[in-house]
């Protein structure tokens, strides 16, 4: 940050807009009922055959369930280190506006450059002890 401020960079915002996104309500209102049946198997050959028959079943929807749980995963990842850049983006674009007055001058570009990385590492600092207080 310091090279940086002293030799006067500025960051352009060249993040993308989602702005073709709609809001709205996306799950409706209403919450749906279900009844399960309670299934009964009896004993012999059929019950046998009904429960193997059961059991692929749930397999089959334990995976896709898992793929349905992956994906909502890595979307959240996504979002995450959207997030996380957005911040940093954001810092660091604060930072630099202060090059027109550093440019040229490494004393104030030092001093700036330390007192904004002892201010952000300060609060992610406060935020991991604020997480083990609690």
């Amino acid at each position: 940050m310091t090279y940086g401020l002293y030799k006067g960079i500025g960051l352009i915002d060249d993040f993308p807009k989602f702005r073709n996104f709609k809001t709205g309500d996306l799950t409706g209102s209403t919450s749906p009922t279900m009844d399960i049946p309670s299934v009964e198997i009896g004993d012999g050959i059929a019950g046998l055959i009904l429960s193997i028959l059961l059991w692929i079943g749930m397999s089959i929807l334990f995976v896709v369930l898992l793929i349905v749980l992956e994906a909502v995963f890595w979307f959240s990842l996504f979002i995450i280190l959207a997030m996380l850049y957005w911040i940093f983006f954001r810092a660091l674009k604060f930072v630099f506006s202060k090059s027109k007055d550093t440019k040229g001058d490494i004393g104030i570009s030092a001093v700036y450059s330390l007192t904004y990385t002892l201010i952000y590492i300060s609060w992610i600092f406060g935020i991991v002890y604020l997480t083990e207080i609690m």
